[in-house]
Order: structure tokens, then sequence, then C-alpha cells
């Protein structure tokens, strides 16, 4: 091969390696994560308190944090009108079927019903304290946004949940819109939770993670209800692991097929 067309398909390749590299990045970027900040060792050393955490998620959960947006006041919070949602567009759908209405349609406990290849889960909704997230699940369950998708993340350990609502099934896909965290001050994750799952503060969608056993989180996750039956599904799922161990894709294969709310 000539020197002049060597140089040009070295420069191709790097130029394609870059590529590759940045779509990786971007990938991470928009990974909905949960973040497990599990406290597991107070060390005291020269007078100064440290914590030994452990992180939920593959080394890519690290990028992720750093990239997601740090803590301040939301702009989607505050351009609410009273007693009304913001559902802001972030144009990316992964199943486009709109937006809920502004105005919450529950106000009060609701009940859902979550059926999957491996059984169903019933769950209880909670319109009171979570206006705006129940909103948004129900408005998405109703259109069918969450129909034949995939449960893409299985964790277990000190951070031991099943997450869904990704229709790409990687944990990059959301419904197009972002909207505000609600009900997380003093927001524990025991067994039996159901919460939602972000990139960032105020960065909801529709991807929601189920607790099947005690887990130790910091209270940044939106807690919209809580599992009433079907725990013994969830149990099953989580015995059969994950691809990586610990954290990963369950091994066995979680599809949602329908997800139906009760009328009022």
């Amino acid at each position: 091969m000539a020197g002049k067309d060597r140089k040009k398909q070295l420069a191709r390749q790097r130029y394609e390696r870059q590529q590759q590299r940045r779509r990786a990045q971007e990938a991470r970027a928009r990974r909905v994560k949960i973040i497990g900040s599990v406290l597991a060792v107070a060390v005291v050393a020269g007078g100064v308190t440290g914590v030994v955490a452990l992180v939920g998620g593959d080394d890519d959960s690290k990028a992720d944090a750093a990239a997601s947006p740090q803590a301040s006041p939301s702009a989607q919070a505050s351009s609410a009108k009273p007693g009304e949602c913001a559902y802001n567009d972030t144009g990316d759908a992964a199943k486009d079927v709109g937006k809920p209405p502004a105005k919450p349609a529950y106000d009060k406990a609701v009940k859902a019903t979550l059926k999957t290849n491996q059984g169903e889960v019933e769950l209880e909704l909670d319109g009171k304290k979570a206006p705006c997230t129940v909103n948004s699940f129900a408005y998405l369950a109703k259109k069918d946004y969450f129909d034949k998708t995939e449960c893409h993340r299985l964790t277990s350990g000190g951070l031991s949940v099943l997450q869904c609502g990704d229709p790409k099934g990687d944990g990059t896909g959301g419904p197009g819109y972002q909207f505000a965290d609600e009900n997380t001050q003093g927001a524990e994750y025991d067994k039996g939770t159901l919460a939602m799952a972000n990139s960032g503060p105020d960065t909801n969608g529709s991807q929601f993670f189920m607790v099947y056993a005690d887990s130790q989180l910091p209270p940044n996750y939106s807690v919209f209800g809580k599992i009433t039956s079907g725990m013994d599904v969830l149990e099953k799922i989580a015995k059969g692991g994950s691809e990586p161990e610990g954290d990963g894709k369950p091994k066995t294969k979680v599809t949602i097929q329908d997800v139906s709310i009760a009328k009022k």
C-alpha cells in the first residue's frame, strides 16, 4: 500500500475510533441510573470521619453521575402553575405518545396492575404525595407506552431493585419529557417501594424501579407508590441473577405486557 493511502487509512481509523468513543460517552450521559450510595464503613482517622460508599452499578455509573445535572432550583418545578405539573420537552422520545395533561388526574391512592411474562405485580400509586409522578405513570400506561418493554436492570446486595420503563431496553430511553422530583424528603427505599429512576435532580421520565429487598439509597428518587402483591414474582426474578452479576440485565427475561390503571 502506498504511503499516502496508508496515511488516509490510519486517519480514517482514528476518526472512526473517536466517533465510537463520542457515541459511547453520549449514551452514558443519557443513561438513567439509580446511584446507590450505601453507607458501608465509617472510619475515624486523625480526627476526620470518612465514609466508604458502595456505588450501585458498573463503572459507567460513575461517569453517569459526573454527567448528571447538579442539584439546583428546578426550572421545571417553577414553570408549573399552582395545582399543575410541568412536563418539559426533551425531544428524544423512545416511544412518542405525547405528554400528560398539566392538571393531575389523581389526588389519592389508585390501584395499578403490572402484567409481565413472569407474573403480575399489584401496585398502589400515591396520588396524594406524588400527583405529578402518578399522573405521568398512569398517562403512559393508558397510552400502552410500557407494553412489550423489557425490564433492563436488576441489582442485588445493598441496592436490590428491578428497573423498568425504557422502550429501548438499555436504560437510555424516555418519553420525550422530564418533570420534577416529588415526595423525596426523608424518603426510604424499603422492600415494596415503587420509585422513579433518574439521571440527576428533576430528570424523571418513564423509568421506574421496584424494590424487592430493603435498600440503602439517598433520598433522591421520587417515591410514588408501593407493591401490594406479587413480591414473589420479583423475588423469583432476583433469584435468577443478572449479567454482570450484582448489577446488569436480568438473566430471567422480564417483559412488561401491560400496565392497567383502576378506574376512579
